[in-house]
C-alpha cells in the first residue's frame, strides 16, 4: 500500500462517501466466487475492505480468475508471475482490466488500477467483479463455477420481426398508452397567451 498521509476537509468527506459504498455482503459473495472459480482455498482473514484489498492487491488472483473464464489454451493472460515488485503487480491488475473489457465488461464498470493498488475505491473493485460474474453467468458456456444465485443474469437481446401487413394493421389501432379523449376535440382552442378572438 502506498504511504499516504491522512486526508482532511473535502478530500476526507469524498473518501468517506466512497467507503460507505463498500458492501460487506457483496464482499463475502465475491470471495466465495473467486475461491470456487480459481480453486483457491485461502480468502481474506477478516471481512473488510482493507483485507479484501490485500488479498487481491498483487493481481495474480485476478489474472487466474480471468483465465478460468476461458477454455484451456485460450487464456487471455498467459504468463502470471508471483513477483513482489510493485510495478509487476500493477501490471497484473492492468492485464486483468484489459482482459475484463475484452470479455465484455463495460468500460464504465471497470475500476482504475490505483483503486485497488492504493485502496482508494474498493467499491469500484466490487462493481467490476460483480459485472464480470454477471457476464460469466449470462454467457452460460459452462466455465462459470459457483452458485448461480450469486449474480444476476444480464438481459439478452430479443429481436422481433413483424411482417409489413402486421405493421400496417398496427397503425390503425390507438394503443391504451395514448389514452382516450372521449370525443373531445381541440377546435376553437388557441395557443397559450393569445387572446380569444370575438367576432
Amino acid at each position: 500500500m502506498a504511504n499516504r498521509g491522512p486526508s482532511y476537509g473535502l478530500s476526507r468527506e469524498v473518501q468517506e462517501k466512497i467507503e460507505q459504498k463498500y458492501d460487506l455482503e457483496l464482499e463475502a459473495k465475491l470471495v466465495d466466487w473467486i475461491k470456487a472459480q480459481c480453486n483457491h482455498d485461502k480468502g481474506p482473514l477478516q471481512p473488510g475492505s482493507v483485507y479484501f484489498q490485500e488479498w487481491l492487491m498483487d493481481g495474480t488472483l485476478l489474472c487466474r480468475l480471468m483465465n478460468s473464464l476461458y477454455p484451456d489454451g485460450k487464456a487471455p493472460i498467459p504468463k502470471v508471475s508471483s513477483s513482489k515488485m510493485a510495478f509487476r503487480q500493477m501490471e497484473h491488475i492492468s492485464q486483468f482490466l484489459r482482459a475484463a473489457e475484452d470479455y465484455g465488461v463495460r468500460a464504465t464498470d471497470i475500476f482504475q488500477t490505483v483503486d485497488l493498488w492504493e485502496g482508494k475505491n474498493m467499491a469500484a473493485v466490487q462493481r467490476t467483479l460483480m459485472a464480470l460474474g454477471s457476464l460469466a453467468i449470462t454467457k452460460n458456456d459452462g466455465l462459470y463455477r459457483g452458485d448461480p444465485s450469486w449474480f444476476f443474469r444480464k438481459a439478452q437481446e430479443n429481436r422481433r420481426a413483424f411482417s409489413a401487413e402486421q405493421l400496417r394493421h398496427g397503425q390503425n389501432i390507438i394503443g391504451l398508452q395514448m389514452g382516450s379523449n372521449k370525443g373531445a376535440t381541440q377546435s376553437g382552442m388557441t395557443g397559450y397567451g393569445m387572446p380569444r378572438q370575438i367576432m
